[in-house]
């Protein structure tokens, strides 16, 4: 009877199985000795620099440019692209980086102090600040640049008069719709919102009076358990800073820089020369409270980030949740300024130092070289 038993089907598979997996552990067998796998750093440093760098911006080509302020120094150029291996190329070229005695009289063709820049699609905006050293306005420098990413070339210039750039301001920051028509653009000198249409060149102040573009009273910068003062010892006041765009430009998210609140206004009601004053104000709308914020990004699904100066950190916050969480902080992080939602699903920002200048010091330079660009995941879970 045994003689005419079947062997059993599921026996013979599990021994075939077995003998498989013995071979296959014969002929690779498991070491031991090896390391432990390798886990990618949460915070990358894509490059560093020898000039106090502040603007960051990447095109859907990975292409990465910085921009270098003329704060104190003549930086080496104030506009660069950053190639594969390291090194920089002044941009669009060396004649528009060039600045001094013989060029000055010529502003309309020369950076004199670039503190933001921003990509939309095939199209570099360059923002070049009236204040360079800090010493106030210089006259016909503070202009809106178009560079034509594909022949790299200067397409457009758009200077702001003095109606718009008044004395005490200091242009920050810029972003630009999705159709490439209208500019917002921060001024944390005075704190006000700069809104430009890009057809026709027009431009005109907004929400000057509104306490939402305005620093907070009886709020004061700290790093660390330093409060930050200017020369005369008194606490920095820096008014509207950050500024971003939902990917449907619908809506405007700006944040003083010393101030704790997140606001923001739709577009329809900014690009409307009819809306102004408190007709305008009545439309801002309170957001959350973020702590300080520099720069800030957002992505295509609604996560906006914000450089966070006081604590050395990125956060996240998500529109449609209201959450706030911290996805990295770390001391390298010196004052995170420039920060840009890249290809890829990488964050990109910029470590200025700015904090530990001369101006914020009482003369005494805290600045330690190199200055920093790094990167981040963007899909990060929260930092413990």
């Amino acid at each position: 009877m045994a003689n005419n038993a079947k062997f059993p089907f599921g026996n013979l598979l599990f021994l075939i199985i077995t003998f498989v997996f013995q071979v296959s552990c014969t002929l690779n067998p498991i070491t031991y000795n090896s390391g432990p796998p390798y886990i990618p750093p949460v915070l990358n440093e894509v490059s560093s620099f020898n000039d106090q760098v502040t603007g960051i911006a990447v095109s859907s080509e990975d292409r990465i440019f910085v921009s270098f302020p003329r704060w104190d120094n003549d930086p080496r150029y104030s506009l660069a692209e950053l190639h594969t291996d390291g090194s920089l190329r002044p941009y669009p070229d060396s004649d528009w980086n060039h600045w001094g005695k013989d060029t000055a009289n010529n502003p309309d063709a020369h950076f004199i102090s670039v503190q933001s820049i921003f990509i939309n699609g095939k199209t570099l905006w360059v923002l070049d600040s009236p204040s360079p050293f800090f010493r106030g306005l210089f006259p016909g420098t503070a202009k809106l640049v178009a560079i034509d990413l594909g022949d790299n070339s200067v397409k457009k210039v758009i200077k702001f008069d003095k109606t718009v750039v008044q004395k005490g301001s200091y242009l920050r920051n810029v972003c630009i719709d999705q159709w490439e028509t209208m500019a917002y653009i921060s001024d944390a000198g005075t704190g006000a919102l700069i809104v430009t249409n890009l057809d026709t060149g027009y431009s005109r102040r907004v929400l000057a009076d509104d306490p939402s573009t305005k620093a907070e009273s009886g709020e004061v910068l700290k790093i660390g358990d330093k409060e930050l003062e200017d020369e005369t010892g008194k606490p920095l006041q820096f008014h509207v800073d950050g500024i971003t765009l939902d990917a449907e430009s619908t809506f405007l998210y700006y944040h003083a820089l010393t101030a704790r609140t997140l606001y923001r206004i739709k577009t329809i009601y900014l690009n409307d020369p009819n809306f102004s004053g408190k007709e305008l104000a009545d439309h801002v709308e309170r957001l959350a409270d973020t702590g300080v914020a520099a720069g800030l990004a957002m992505d295509s699904d609604y996560n906006l980030y914000m450089a966070a100066p006081e604590e050395s950190a990125i956060k996240r916050y998500r529109v449609y949740d209201g959450s706030l969480v911290t996805l990295v902080r770390d001391d390298r992080i010196l004052w995170p300024d420039g920060i840009c939602a890249a290809p890829l699903d990488f964050l990109y920002f910029t470590a200025s130092q700015f904090n530990r200048m001369p101006y914020l010091n009482r003369g005494k330079d805290g600045r330690m070289l190199p200055y920093r660009l790094f990167r981040i995941r963007r899909e990060l879970m929260p930092a413990t």
